[in-house]
């Protein structure tokens, strides 16, 4: 619900009962509304605060995995470099994060990292590649539901012809991460 819209039915409803029911201090429209605000600021930051300490709920409840640095293949003047964690398979949402380094001397090229989704229903998909020109940047890629495995690419891509150069690809499946140390 809207914050007008709460101001406004519990101004309606002062205007309503008349003096009866407003306080004395309550007689200009600015003090209303100032008191109606406060009113609907209490009724909501319960919500709010149950909220945020369920997401840290969530998060402590299902830490990252690290799966390392994927490093593309070395160019002609550099590479560029991924720090990868991962959250578990059994997520509902499953995300690749890290830090995504571009460690190519050349200008014109940059850091490029992607992740191909390959979900439990059958399909895959890609998730919008993340670049930097940075010596150091982060990154976030998500999938739409529960998947088997992912693919991380990190490659140098070259801006001006729009190309990505010495790419490499990891495959990271639960089979591969299930007996490492927690």
């Amino acid at each position: 619900m809207s914050k007008n819209l709460v101001i406004g039915g519990l101004l309606a409803a002062v205007s309503a009962l008349g003096p009866l029911a407003a306080p004395a201090h309550a007689a200009t429209s600015r003090t209303a509304t100032q008191a109606a605000s406060t009113h609907a600021f209490t009724q909501t930051a319960p919500a709010q605060t149950t909220t945020a300490s369920a997401t840290r709920t969530r998060s402590a409840a299902a830490p990252l995995i690290h799966w390392g640095p994927v490093r593309s293949r070395a160019g002609h003047r550099g590479y560029a470099k991924a720090d990868v964690w991962i959250t578990r398979f059994s997520a509902e949402t499953f995300v690749v994060s890290g830090s995504l380094h571009d460690r190519d001397a050349h200008g014109g090229h940059c850091a490029y990292v992607r992740a191909r989704f390959h979900y439990i229903g059958g399909g895959t998909g890609w998730a919008l590649p993340r670049t930097t020109c940075a010596p150091r940047s982060t990154f976030r890629l998500s999938s739409d539901g529960q998947i088997k495995r992912v693919d991380v690419k990190v490659c140098v891509v070259d801006r001006a012809r729009r190309a990505t150069l010495n790419c490499h690809s990891d495959a990271i499946t639960p089979g591969i991460i299930a007996n490492w140390p927690q």
